[in-house]
């Protein structure tokens, strides 16, 4: 249960991602009004401190005290690759590497075969800055991720490989409120929207800023824009 303190501390985190570039103002109005983070009132509370993800409306919940949550906007696992299913946070990796799994290799060895070795961690790994591993107690490590990705047109929309996408920067934004443990619902593809949202806040209000974050080494004068894009800093 996360009390009131936690839930500061969470909203502190929030702000304080720091100031847009200049670049990266141009680049926030690129980025479609809907899909900035809102806070939202849901309308049948869950327990506060969760994850939940809504493929029919492509939105994920950070659960907050009295029935609120943080609503992004994510893509999700395309056809059957998609997995509902309860799963905790087993890991948190920042720039992590991605190997593809046998499973992606055999379906589209043109894409992925070359990368049977892994990628590092970095701007063009397809994990992005951030990523939430999803455990179970009878599998351990799923191979599902909730992770960044610097391709935006990507978002609302069911493309992936069965893993959760928000744009990179709010990725970011996620990743320093959610602790290791933390339980995650991958709502099943019923055709209904999940707990629909009785009121929202204003966008203006939980807008994630482009946060200048710890870049891969070599690219340390580099900032993200809202659109997940590296770009360089103002002086």
């Amino acid at each position: 249960m996360m009390n009131r303190r936690d839930f500061l501390a969470s909203a502190l985190a929030f702000g304080s991602l720091g100031a847009l570039p200049a670049a990266a103002q141009q680049a926030s109005r690129a980025l479609p009004r809907a899909y900035l983070p809102r806070r939202v009132r849901l309308a049948q509370p869950v327990e506060a401190g969760e994850i939940h993800v809504d493929p029919v409306s492509y939105k994920l919940y950070w659960t907050l005290p009295e029935g609120e949550a943080i609503q992004y906007t994510v893509g999700v696992g395309r056809d059957n690759l998609y997995e509902a299913g309860t799963f905790s946070v087993g890991a948190k990796k920042e720039w992590p590497s991605w190997t593809p799994t046998k499973d992606m290799i055999a379906r589209q060895p043109e894409l992925y075969a070359q990368w049977a070795d892994g990628m590092e961690g970095g701007i063009n790994n397809p994990l992005g800055a951030r990523a939430l591993y999803l455990f179970t107690p009878e599998r351990g490590d799923t191979f599902l991720r909730i992770h960044g990705t610097n391709d935006p047109s990507t978002l609302g929309m069911a493309v992936s490989n069965g893993c959760t996408r928000l744009v990179n920067e709010q990725v970011v934004d996620l990743y320093e409120r959610v602790p290791l443990g933390t339980r995650v619902v991958l709502h099943p593809k019923s055709g209904r929207v999940w707990n629909a949202v009785a009121s929202e806040g204003p966008v203006e209000g939980f807008a994630v800023p482009a946060a200048t974050v710890d870049a891969p080494a070599g690219d340390t004068r580099m900032c993200l824009d809202v659109l997940g894009r590296m770009v360089r800093c103002n002086p």
